[in-house]
């Protein structure tokens, strides 16, 4: 089973960071997410507060990861930025060749760190200087470029959680998730 570990500070946007666990749980991906904030509890930038599976100093490895996932919100996705520990984990499984996923803000923090040098990528509209200047902005809702995949923001969470969950199935399993969840009707509507 894939195995994907999604990190939370405070100040996340609650759709970005819950709807890719509840579809890729729904296609029976094995999803942690991990409190940045040394306490499980982590309060959304509207106010929400989740409890998380596990703590980040609580893990000694992310080797087992199939996927690191970055949820946006401000000031989430800075609080993300200014934690060294997992810049150092997200640059060690990018130069592995697995996967990296950041939707809205979050972005940054992958360029912050080098990783989207070169290649096409997406964040929240207005923020497009922090992806820098070796960094093709696309405007699309998600953006797809190697072991990166990279969202627009709130209204990107679904088409972004299929995407990443068309990683680890068969994309007729994908597209019966997406029927039960009554996602293709949003698309006819």
């Amino acid at each position: 089973m894939a195995k994907v570990y999604e990190f939370i500070a405070e100040g996340f946007e609650e759709i970005e960071a819950l709807a890719p666990v509840d579809i890729l749980r729904r296609g029976g991906i094995d999803v942690k997410t991990v409190s940045i904030t040394k306490k499980p509890l982590v309060e959304s930038s509207h106010g929400v507060i989740v409890k998380t599976d596990l703590l980040f100093e609580d893990i000694n490895d992310f080797s087992d990861a199939d996927l690191l996932m970055l949820p946006g919100g401000m000031p989430g996705s800075k609080n993300l930025n200014e934690h060294e520990g997992l810049r150092n984990v997200l640059q060690q499984h990018f130069n592995k060749g697995k996967r990296v996923a950041a939707i809205c803000a979050a972005p940054l923090v992958l360029a912050s760190i080098g990783l989207l040098k070169g290649k096409k990528a997406t964040i929240y509209p207005g923020m497009e200087s922090y992806l820098g200047e070796d960094v093709e902005y696309t405007e699309a809702l998600v953006q797809e470029d190697g072991n990166i995949t990279t969202g627009a923001g709130p209204a990107a969470s679904f088409p972004y959680a299929y995407k990443l969950l068309s990683y680890f199935l068969p994309i007729e399993k994908v597209e019966e998730i997406r029927k039960g969840m009554i996602y293709n009707k949003l698309l006819n509507s």
